[in-house]
């Protein structure tokens, strides 16, 4: 019988982990699909992402600047958009003195200019450059499975040494991690104008050769995903040096830096939010580039050849088998710690080994989907180990958290006789009442009254369980607790001193929390009584009910000593047999010797003062209201 459980149980692991290995194979399938994304995408596109942002910035090639047409430039010339091409003109101009090489325009020129000449004078600078390359559009329009293409004006058309596209690639994340390598408009392809830009800095032949997986570049293979070539970033925005245009055309950019653009590539484009040319990118979401910065950072890609590619959908699925496969190994050792922490090294490794392979070879292996793999492969079935353990765990624990302390829980489920929790024990009880609260209700809300005493009762608690009590109940703004069970302590009396003298402290932090909220709180304090001595402790109740609770004549007497709180005015009251346990370390004034209600024999009541030996501003005060 019990071969044949084993038996089952192997069968039932092996279930749960191929069909984990079919779903994510499944998923990975699904992602081939134009138009499917599928969650593993999404944590694809962000695995990549940290990629970038654990390798960190790196130092742009130093061949491109920006000639940015910013907000500065917007106040300074009192333009709108879009800007008269004779101050464009001027800006080449600039541009040519300082002996720019090549020569990125980021504007559309389809339409002629409003203002007489500036056409002309634009064409005529462009012209006097060593090489100018600008973009053009193609528009494909799927309902009507039509196609236009847009370019400049002819007179731009003679000029310009380079036409390209201008197409970004924004992922279904919406962040930008490629641009459309190439498009085709009539049999004819048109190239990304990030490639002309670099075909003329480098004089190298035009691109050709396009497929889905790559495009030949001069001598070079550069990686396409699905026709996109993904972007190099060298950082976030700002990490190309970039200039103002108002201070390239008045000449203030050469007379300060006569170098700015000497054999260099200058992209002329937008970097002012009102033109909204703007995106996110790997190594920012919230602080978007600007798209002539996307640009630069493709030409760059290009001109250093640090290309960055993908494993391709076969390998990513290898890597999926092969994880189940070592995720099978794992769940045979029959040690499910050993189990769990091979796994937790071997997805360390493997995540490492993503990183070292991008840091070096720009190479992307997929990381989410094998990870998820080695995990489920190793954490369902060892799950399934010990699952029906587990939930009667959960269910004990979450039966008695509603009625008993944490730690109480702890001892519970470590003793699981729940007949040895009702015992007779010595304990410090602690009775406390905030003076005043009940005429200051009066004069609240009930939404008043309850946004003051939870958050009292919830900072009580935590002092309360820092020193390790058990708050047994709450009656109205009254806490009782005690200290010694379920986890004995020697020391139970010195930690109900130290929880009332920090309760005074939590109070006074309360206090200065409601006056900046601007309530009008005001004269609070709390009594406590303290008393030490045997009860009966455990757990009382009904089916329905049931609570860990004290009871007994001590826990009378606690009660009796908050209530002499009021008659001596004194904030923390304590009886003899307290005072004895702590006398050594605390400083305490007999104040009465009085018979309490309940109790026939006198009982010597004291006044706390303070730990001894420790500051004045530390001791307990009176109150000031009283």
């Amino acid at each position: 019988m019990t071969r044949k459980l084993k038996v089952s149980r192997l069968n039932l692991r092996l279930v749960l982990l191929f069909g984990t290995a079919l779903l994510l194979l499944g998923v990975q399938i699904a992602a081939l699909f134009p138009g499917i994304t599928t969650p593993m995408e999404r944590m694809e596109y962000a695995a990549h992402d940290l990629l970038v942002r654990l390798r960190g910035a790196h130092p742009p090639s130093g061949d491109i600047v920006i000639v940015a047409i910013d907000d500065f430039s917007f106040n300074w010339t009192g333009y709108q958009w879009p800007w008269p091409r004779s101050y464009l003109a001027g800006i080449v101009d600039q541009v040519n003195a300082g002996g720019g090489k090549v020569i990125g325009l980021d504007i559309f020129l389809f339409e002629p200019d409003s203002h007489p000449d500036g056409d002309a004078a634009l064409a005529k600078s462009l012209s006097q450059s060593p090489a100018a390359v600008s973009v053009m559009q193609i528009f494909k329009d799927p309902k009507q499975n039509i196609t236009t293409i847009r370019k400049p004006l002819s007179m731009y058309r003679d000029v310009f040494d380079g036409l390209g596209i201008t197409s970004f690639s924004l992922d279904e994340d919406l962040i930008i991690r490629s641009v459309e390598a190439y498009d085709n408009y009539r049999d004819k392809t048109y190239y990304h104008w990030a490639l002309e830009i670099a075909r003329r800095y480098l004089g190298s032949e035009p691109a050709s050769k396009p497929d889905l997986s790559g495009l030949q570049f001069g001598n070079i293979n550069i990686p396409l995903r699905a026709g996109h070539m993904l972007v190099n970033f060298s950082g976030p925005a700002g990490t190309y040096p970039t200039y103002s245009a108002a201070n390239v055309h008045d000449g203030i950019t050469l007379e300060e830096n006569p170098n700015a653009f000497r054999g260099k590539i200058v992209l002329i484009g937008a970097t002012t939010l009102t033109l909204q040319d703007f995106y996110p990118t790997p190594f920012s979401a919230r602080i978007p580039t600007p798209g002539v910065e996307v640009v630069a950072n493709a030409v760059d890609t290009i001109i250093s050849g640090q290309f960055m590619s993908e494993a391709p959908p076969w390998l990513s699925m290898i890597i999926i088998i092969l994880a189940a496969v070592v995720a099978t190994l794992l769940t045979r050792s029959g040690h499910p710690i050993m189990t769990i922490i091979s796994m937790i090294i071997i997805m360390a490794g493997y995540a490492l080994l993503g990183f070292l392979i991008f840091f070096y070879y720009r190479y992307i292996i997929p990381v989410v989907a094998p990870e998820i793999m080695l995990f489920l492969g190793v954490v369902v079935p060892t799950l399934e180990q010990s699952i029906s353990q587990e939930l009667e765990k959960r269910r004990v624990r979450s039966l008695f958290t509603r009625f008993i302390s944490p730690e109480m829980v702890d001892q519970l489920m470590s003793t699981r006789d729940i007949n040895s929790l009702n015992k007779r024990a010595n304990l410090s009880i602690i009775f406390s009442d905030i003076r005043g609260f009940t005429t200051l209700s009066e004069q609240l809300s009930p939404e008043e009254v309850v946004a003051l005493l939870n958050p009292y009762l919830k900072a009580m608690t935590k002092v309360i369980h820092k020193h390790g009590g058990t708050v047994d109940k709450y009656e109205g703004d009254a806490i009782i607790a005690f200290f010694g069970e379920p986890v004995a302590y020697e020391d139970h009396a010195e930690r109900a001193i130290r929880t009332a003298i920090d309760m005074r402290k939590a109070l006074f932090q309360l206090g200065i929390r409601w006056e900046m909220e601007g309530r009008q709180v005001r004269n609070i304090d709390i009594g406590i009584g303290i008393n030490s001595g045997e009860v009966f402790v455990g757990l009382l109740g009904s089916a329905q009910r049931i609570n860990y609770t004290i009871i007994g004549d001590n826990v009378n007497l606690a009660s009796r000593l908050q209530d002499l709180s009021k008659t001596y005015r004194w904030p923390v009251i304590i009886s003899e047999s307290t005072y004895q346990y702590v006398k050594d370390k605390y400083e305490a004034e007999l104040v009465d010797s009085v018979v309490v209600k309940g109790k026939t024999k006198a009982v010597n009541v004291y006044k706390l003062l303070g730990r001894k030996g420790g500051a004045d501003s530390e001791r307990i005060q009176p109150w000031k209201f009283l």
